[in-house]
């Protein structure tokens, strides 16, 4: 895959299919239970909604919705927690082994009451919600039991996320004794909670959101200046490696040596409802798999900018942040061109939308209108157009020694550049028939010079279409234009 060091997080820089970074969470577990229904009518008993209920889910939530984000973006995860020795407990152990979540210690404990939060939600809208809960420390006795079991596992991960969600799991001496063990090792990233950050102390990255920040540090947030303040007072007061500070529509503050602010990257907000989650394993993910903190930070805010548009605690994939990102505009050319392995992915995700793929092949070496206009064209034909390049080897030993005229880098930059132009897969051979078997189109779109012939791959796609050319319009005229001049 070519990489360009481009500043966007997607495929191009993310080495998903060569690697998936192991990340462990250690954190309060709970179960977010959801009643999903209608309301049309205002209670004869009380002036208070009723809701007829349509569906009921119940799913991870907590640190377990880390966990759900992590295994969206397909990380191999590891979880430490401690639950209660109750129904509510076993559903979770159960659905951790459903989801090929590692139970690196998974504690219960007799008496406790483990967490599960029931919303009610109608028309989109969340009514209310009702929580039952233990939120007392656990027992010296299973802090001695997860620190027994981390000094021998921590060396199989890459990265710790530490979700706190203030339900007695991360007590002040547990949440410090993993940073110290983890100090020199591998980065601890912290989604706090509550005024006294001093059990964070050391921590590589802590994530508050501005009304935490504001009350951890005692500083009003209301402006830039102490925004600054009070974002350099956490790292400074708690020696802190770095600081991000969420600001909701306003997007993050970066505190490593200065503090940088990224926009927002969300366009609709219908629910937050585990938006910090997705952010802590948004950052962890991208920070393990190479990106500095900057990168992690922007592909956090465009994974939130996926989450909140959809309702409930949900979770983003890499190709809905991908897809998401180029519906903001935001995308460099760079991302739009795909290795064999990755547009493999693509198009899986492409066909579980039923998304109609269109496919066409070519050299592309001098872009003219010609060639925009058969794009726009082949695009017509379907939802997403994918277009095969031949490289530079493969365009010589069909053109001939003196072409092409740009090298394939460039070619493929200005396809993916154009707007009806999707993606763009480089391949070596003579024929694209092998990224044909890869893709499976819908269509196979080939120029009318192919009437009467047989088209490479059209014993995969479901279609073959022929389009005609401009007329006059041809790379070999433009260089015999020049060479003429």
């Amino acid at each position: 895959m070519i990489n360009k060091n481009s500043f966007q997080l997607s495929y191009s820089t993310i080495p998903l299919s060569r690697y998936a970074p192991k990340i462990l969470v250690v954190g309060d577990l709970m179960i977010d239970h959801y009643l999903w229904g209608e309301c049309e009518r205002i209670s004869p008993e009380a002036p208070v909604q009723v809701v007829d209920i349509k569906k009921e889910e119940s799913l991870l939530g907590g640190a377990g919705n880390v966990l759900n984000n992590l295994k969206a973006f397909e990380a191999e995860v590891g979880v430490i927690s401690v639950v209660g020795d109750d129904k509510n407990g076993e559903w979770l152990e159960k659905r951790l082994q459903e989801r090929g979540i590692k139970k690196i210690a998974l504690i219960k404990e007799k008496g406790r009451v483990t967490s599960k939060k029931s919303r009610i939600i109608a028309s989109h809208q969340q009514i209310v919600r009702v929580d039952k809960e233990s939120k007392n420390d656990i027992s010296k006795s299973s802090e001695k039991k997860i620190l027994e079991i981390l000094r021998k596992k921590i060396d199989d991960f890459d990265l710790i996320l530490l979700s706190d969600y203030a339900k007695g799991v991360l007590t002040y001496d547990l949440t410090q004794e993993i940073i110290n063990l983890a100090k020199e090792k591998i980065p601890v990233f912290v989604d706090p909670k509550g005024r006294d950050y001093s059990k964070y102390t050391g921590a590589d990255l802590i994530t508050p959101n501005k009304k935490e920040a504001s009350l951890a540090s005692g500083i009003d947030i209301i402006d830039d200046k102490s925004l600054k303040e009070a974002g350099f007072y956490l790292k400074n007061r708690f020696n802190l490696k770095n600081v991000i500070i969420t600001l909701s529509e306003e997007g993050m503050a970066i505190f490593e040596d200065k503090m940088e602010k990224i926009p927002t990257a969300a366009r609709e907000v219908y629910d937050v409802t585990g938006a910090g989650d997705t952010v802590l394993a948004a950052l962890g993910f991208a920070k393990a798999c190479g990106k500095n903190l900057k990168e992690a930070a922007y592909f956090a805010n465009l994974a939130a900018g996926v989450v909140v548009g959809k309702v409930g605690a949900a979770t983003a994939t890499i190709e809905e942040i991908e897809e998401y990102e180029s519906s903001l505009h935001k995308s460099s050319s760079d991302e739009h061109i795909k290795s064999f392995e990755e547009i493999k992915r693509v198009v899986e995700y492409l066909k579980n939308k039923n998304k109609k793929i269109v496919f066409t092949n070519g050299c592309f070496d001098i872009l003219h209108i010609g060639h925009v206009k058969y794009l726009q064209k082949a695009k017509q034909l379907g939802d997403v157009l994918i277009v095969g390049l031949n490289s530079d080897e493969s365009v010589r030993r069909l053109k001939g020694k003196d072409r092409p005229v740009n090298p394939e880098y460039d070619r493929a930059y200005l396809l993916a550049a154009l707007e009806p132009v999707d993606y763009v897969v480089i391949f070596n051979e003579d024929t694209p028939y092998e990224l044909i078997k890869i893709i499976e189109p819908d269509v196979l779109v080939k120029g009318t010079d192919y009437e009467g012939k047989e088209v490479v791959g059209s014993d995969i796609a479901k279609e073959v279409r022929l389009i005609e050319f401009v007329e006059g319009k041809s790379t070999s005229k433009i260089i015999e234009k020049v060479r003429n001049r």
